[in-house]
């Protein structure tokens, strides 16, 4: 997730330490980035890392059978699940 620098209106502001600017900095110049450039896309790939694990969840082949095999059961009669929906939630108005 790249943005020109004509298109940037929003504006992020952020404390460091001079041990983390100093690095930032270093990979900055490494990377050929200026340090806004860097930072950015640095934080967007994390960010989308982040929410990607929020929705994809990676699992063995065997994981995998196993959860098909569990929700191709029949349903079985669950006493506590059959409770809990049958009380009026916290939130609700009386």
């Amino acid at each position: 997730m790249s943005a020109t620098t004509s298109a940037r209106s929003a504006r992020l502001g952020l404390r460091a330490t001079p041990e983390q600017e100093t690095v930032l900095r270093r990979a900055a110049e490494v990377a050929h980035k200026s340090l806004t450039d860097f930072v950015l896309d640095a934080a967007c790939r994390a960010a989308e890392q982040t929410l990607l694990d929020q929705r994809l969840f990676m699992v063995s082949g065997s994981q995998y059978q196993a959860l098909l095999e569990m929700m191709d059961r029949p349903e079985s009669e669950n006493p506590g699940l059959t409770d809990l929906f049958s009380r009026r939630p916290a939130w609700a108005k009386e």
